[in-house]
């Protein structure tokens, strides 16, 4: 099938290069020249691990292109998705549609014949509607069907969420638009992936409510975590105890600084938003919202108790900086609010990440970064692991120790066991663990 993306940044970029790869003509369609000149030129953007390799077989083989054409592209197309950005809309947290509704605009002024319009946006309850609405009062003759079909990929996993997903979710009432999303979708029949179809506003909800809930679940293991500091409970076997529970399984219950990316923080805010407005307020993703806004902020001044309460003139080195591993994404990382905090008290800062650091330069100030683990570790007085990254799970503590002024590690993931730390002659802080009470 001939299908075309608009909008070529994480959602567009790897749903195109695997809809390439099933075998269908795609088109990926960007106002940005420079993003597609490179893309043209064989340079992927993004850091996703095994997005090099498909954007480029696929682009040898002609099944995926990119330009900056929308009208011609659309044209021809059996189908079109729109997967553009909807950041949180400044001053209210609403979800900013706009780039969605001029690309409807667009849509509508250059389809010809039966096309099925795609929302792959994360948006709001209604969105499908308003699309519609914008493109039949562009064009009251086009023969047009729009789908809700929510994207649901974890960034460093997402071309096998893509190729193997846990389910497709399809929003629309239209019996040619359920043949044709059937098409386009048929080659992962194989792998038996459910096909959900439902109305389109049970759609655009289902996305919202999925990353609610993986966020409340994510905010509430943090809280038992603290409560584990307070009582002298250790928050992982809490965690493995409730997680083989099938009812509530062993997923987002590790405990850590919180969550961030460009998902979990804008959707919980748009939700909310959206039950408020329709006079139905979601108390418990309020709560959420606000309890992972302050714990970001209190991993600061955990660091800062550790290092006796005084951080001034200190040299703080910071493991990891994007919100989760295998991803060059900075958005809304705890990272970030960290670094404010310990700066704000009078901290010097060393960072390193493997991919992050070119995003991290542009969003943080006076920050030092360094090459590996060990560069930033010399005569440093705190290392603060903040994102799990590999390559930081099998540290040479011993080389460490010789580089660091002050042997401090303050684990905010867990990954390490604390007898094995101090057995190395550190002092170690971990989260929901008895040891890190006493610098809460």
């Amino acid at each position: 099938m001939r299908l075309v993306m608009i909008g070529s940044g994480y959602v567009g970029l790897v749903s195109g290069a695997c809809f390439a790869d099933f075998g269908h003509d795609v088109v990926c369609v960007d106002v940005d020249d420079g993003k597609i000149a490179a893309l043209n030129a064989g340079k992927v953007p993004i850091f996703e691990p095994g997005l090099d390799a498909i954007v480029q077989s696929n682009a040898a083989a002609g099944r995926l292109r990119f330009t900056t054409d929308l009208a011609g592209v659309v044209r021809e197309a059996d189908v079109v998705f729109i997967a553009v950005g909807t950041p949180s809309r400044r001053g209210d947290g609403h979800a900013d549609l706009s780039y969605v509704y001029d690309a409807a605009r667009q849509i509508a002024r250059a389809a010809e014949g039966f096309t099925v319009i795609v929302t792959k946006s994360t948006v709001p309850v209604g969105t499908g509607d308003d699309v519609e609405m914008i493109i039949r009062e562009e064009n009251p003759s086009a023969d047009i069907a729009v789908v809700s079909n929510p994207e649901f990929l974890r960034e460093g996993a997402a071309i096998t969420d893509f190729k193997r997903p846990d389910r497709i979710v399809i929003g629309t009432e239209d019996p040619r638009a359920v043949g044709v999303m059937q098409e386009v979708y048929r080659p992962l029949y194989l792998n038996e992936s459910p096909l959900l179809f439902c109305e389109r506003r049970t759609s655009e909800l289902i996305k919202y409510a999925g990353n609610a809930f993986l966020a409340m679940k994510i905010t509430f293991i943090n809280e038992i975590a603290d409560l584990c500091e307070k009582v002298g409970a250790d928050v992982q076997k809490v965690a493995k105890g409730i997680g083989l529970d099938k009812r509530i399984g062993d997923k987002f219950l590790h405990a850590g600084p919180g969550y961030g990316g460009s998902c979990f923080p804008k959707d919980t805010i748009a939700l909310v938003k959206t039950a408020q407005d329709a006079e139905s307020p979601m108390r418990l993703v309020e709560t959420t919202v606000a309890i992972n806004d302050n714990r970001k902020r209190a991993m600061a001044r955990r660091i800062i108790a550790a290092c006796d309460g005084e951080v001034r003139g200190k040299t703080i080195a910071i493991l990891g900086l994007t919100f989760k591993p295998n991803t060059d994404d900075m958005r809304e990382s705890p990272a970030l609010s960290i670094i404010q905090g310990l700066q704000d008290r009078g901290a010097l800062i060393r960072a390193f990440d493997p991919e992050g650091i070119d995003a991290a330069r542009s969003m943080l100030d006076a920050v030092e970064f360094g090459t590996d683990a060990y560069e930033i570790a010399r005569d440093a007085d705190a290392l603060v692991l903040v994102t799990e990254w590999d390559e930081f799970r099998a540290l040479d503590l011993k080389r460490i120790k010789r580089l660091m002024r002050t042997p401090l590690l303050a684990d905010l993931r867990n990954v390490y066991r604390s007898a094995d730390v101090e057995r190395q002659g550190f002092r170690y802080v971990g989260v929901g663990r008895p040891e890190a009470a006493s610098v809460r």
